[in-house]
């Protein structure tokens, strides 16, 4: 008995010109959008450095050094927020990570498949909550109680620490506070993407492993972790890069300080809380080119942000490493 042959509408054969111009116009339009991507990146940076370019010649490298930011006698340095914006967003990212961590593998390993989907749902609604809200909350209910319980207790066990040390204020408002703030800010973000990862590890290997006789802590440290380290870094790069750019929640609980203080009780400032907080009250040309110039700084570090994760990635990726 003989097959008849059947005919795809895909083959070369049964296409028409129309099919042709398709597929050259969809060509087309994807290069297009990849392009104007790119354009916009180059008009938005163009545009950031060329309005900042008075107050680099006025400035000179000495904004990177100075901590004075003064208006009125035209002295402008950006040390204190990079110190304020360094500060905070690293040790967010330090107490997010493994807390994120810890919550993807509870929901991914541990968690009763009945609430799984509910508590999944719940960590993923705090990456939804407005910037201006969660500082809004942060004013109204985390700053008082950091003032009145996390900071004395905080002093007094490890105030030997220099960053523990000095006047606690009353209302909260401190670059600890902003801090914790971040944090919550970026815990959803990775242990959404860790939880994520954690879900495609191949079953097999973790029955194997515990076939094997290894306990669950040896499971998830010998494969679970192994197998998604290149997404958790990048995950961790991602949250880095949601911290360094926060700005409203940021300055609506870091207290804007004037001048430098190594005690994260005190008041602080941000690269992108400055420029928030100050851009449309600038009162002369060079003061608005000076928070350009910060928001300059902050796009570079951006951009840096986002290289260091494509490096990351392509270091621990499993393919890559085992083709080498």
């Amino acid at each position: 008995m003989s097959v008849a042959p059947t005919t795809s509408p895909f083959t070369t054969r049964g296409r028409g010109l129309v099919d042709r111009l398709g597929d050259k116009a969809f060509h087309l339009l994807t290069i297009a959008m990849a392009l104007l991507c790119v354009a916009v990146v180059a008009a938005i940076v163009w545009k950031v450095f060329s309005l900042a370019h008075p107050a680099v010649g006025e400035n000179g490298f000495g904004f990177f050094t100075h901590l004075v930011w003064d208006p009125v006698k035209n002295h402008y340095g950006a040390l204190l927020f990079l110190y304020g914006t360094a500060v905070s967003s690293f040790v967010a990212l330090l107490i997010a990570t493994p807390l994120s961590i810890a919550i993807g593998l509870y929901l991914s390993e541990l968690a009763p498949k009945g609430i799984r989907g509910i508590i999944a749902s719940l960590v993923e609604m705090l990456a939804a909550i407005p910037s201006v809200v969660l500082g809004l909350w942060g004013i109204l209910v985390l700053g008082p109680f950091m003032a009145h319980h996390v900071d004395p207790w905080l002093h007094r066990t490890l105030g030997f620490l220099p960053m523990f040390t000095g006047q606690i204020g009353q209302n909260g408002l401190s670059l600890l506070t902003a801090i914790v703030i971040l944090t919550i800010m970026i815990v959803p973000i990775i242990s959404s993407i860790s939880r994520e990862l954690f879900l495609q590890v191949p079953t097999e290997l973790e029955e194997g492993a515990l076939a094997l006789g290894a306990t669950r802590w040896e499971m998830v440290r010998g494969v679970i972790l192994p197998s998604a380290r290149s997404g958790i870094a990048a995950a961790m790069i991602l949250g880095l890069g949601r911290a360094l750019g926060e700005a409203i929640a940021v300055t609506q609980v870091i207290g804007g300080a004037t001048t430098f203080s190594k005690s994260w009780f005190a008041p602080a400032d941000t690269l992108a809380s400055k420029v928030a907080g100050n851009y449309q009250s600038a009162s002369t040309r060079l003061e608005a080119a000076s928070l350009i110039e910060l928001a300059a700084i902050l796009l570079v570090l951006g951009l840096i942000v986002n290289i260091l994760a494509q490096v990351i990635v392509r270091r621990f990726d499993p393919a890559r490493t085992r083709s080498a």
